[in-house]
């Protein structure tokens, strides 16, 4: 039961931090999503760091990388929104943001992830 309410706590701080970027970053006018984008980009690097800290010399309990991997990570990214805004450049016929955004959110998401894990090494 405790492994679940840390889950829901991380997953909670992750969420409205990430409703807060968005706020804050997605374009209205010009529909460009770069709230989720940001959003993406940064909880690949935290989980990289996260999880290159639980691996280095058991630097982190089970319960802190479930607080913060699979709990705040989980809920700080996102891939619903992601898809719904790929959607949405491919309903409007936008090809272009469709394929830049999304080459650029698995290439930068996958380096971040690997950044945070050589960071920790």
């Amino acid at each position: 039961m405790k492994q679940l309410l840390l889950v829901f706590v991380g997953g909670g701080f992750g969420s409205v931090l990430r409703y807060l970027i968005g706020k804050y970053l997605n374009n209205a006018y010009t529909g460009i999503p770069y709230g989720t984008f940001v959003a993406n980009i940064l909880g690949s690097l935290l989980i990289g760091l996260i999880l290159g800290l639980a691996l280095k010399n058991n630097s982190l309990s089970q319960n802190q990388t479930l607080l913060l991997a699979t709990g705040f990570c989980g809920g700080f990214t996102t891939f619903s929104t992601f898809a719904y805004e790929n959607h949405l450049f491919l309903k409007s016929g936008d090809f272009t943001s469709f394929a830049i955004y999304t080459i650029a959110s698995f290439v930068l998401g996958f380096l971040a992830v690997f950044l945070g894990m050589f960071l920790v090494k």
